[in-house]
């Protein structure tokens, strides 16, 4: 690959993987954040970190394999999510098959995670502003499941800290995502279905 670690090239064996969140400490270790959190631990099993500002996100590019593998947190706050992605998707001229999206999901209970290869945004801001922005859902999502709560409202709960119990479920959830996004870079959107959602069903 020529034109140095950052120019534009065809996608070729370039795999993007997008964990959406909040910026700011204060959403540090929310539920919300649970895309974030992902990213990073994908970060840390690779020997790197996604310090780099680029696409109005913090940015890495590394290699898995024989993949180049960009990681990508947006940092314009969660309904903002899909300028960043799109943005980036094009520098690299990368078709939708070749996006990861990472995320939190109410509908699934903490410790579990659920693995499509593409779907409706479920309600979710973060991918209703990605499908919007790239017309079109036909990009995989590993969806990190946070439960919800019948005594909080959806925003108060997603913005909150989970207690300690959960906070151990979330930890569990997203060492499986981790290994989920891995799994993808090399094998694909199926492969990665077939071996991680009959576990979590």
């Amino acid at each position: 690959m020529t034109g140095g670690p950052d120019a534009s090239c065809d996608s070729g064996g370039i795999k993007m993987v997008v964990g959406l969140g909040n910026p700011g400490a204060e959403y540090v270790g929310t539920r919300h954040n649970a895309g974030f959190d992902v990213v990073d631990s994908v970060a840390r099993h690779l020997g790197v970190e996604i310090k780099k500002r680029k696409f109005g996100g913090l940015f890495c590019r590394c290699g898995l394999d024989d993949k180049t593998l960009i990681l990508l947190k947006p940092q314009r706050y969660m309904n903002r999510s899909g300028h960043v992605l799109a943005t980036a998707a094009g520098f690299y001229r990368l078709s939708p098959a070749d996006i990861l999206v990472v995320t939190d999901d109410m509908a699934i209970e903490p410790g579990r995670i659920r693995v499509r290869a593409k779907g409706s945004s479920g309600g979710h801001n973060g991918l209703g502003d990605i499908i919007a922005r790239l017309g079109g859902n036909e990009f995989a999502r590993v969806r990190v499941g946070i439960g919800r709560s019948p005594r909080q409202d959806a925003t108060g709960y997603v913005l909150a800290r989970p207690d300690d119990k959960e906070k151990q479920q979330l930890a569990e959830a997203v060492e499986t995502a981790r290994e989920a996004v891995i799994c993808w870079v090399k094998e694909g959107a199926e492969a990665t279905m077939n071996k991680f959602n009959a576990r979590n069903e």
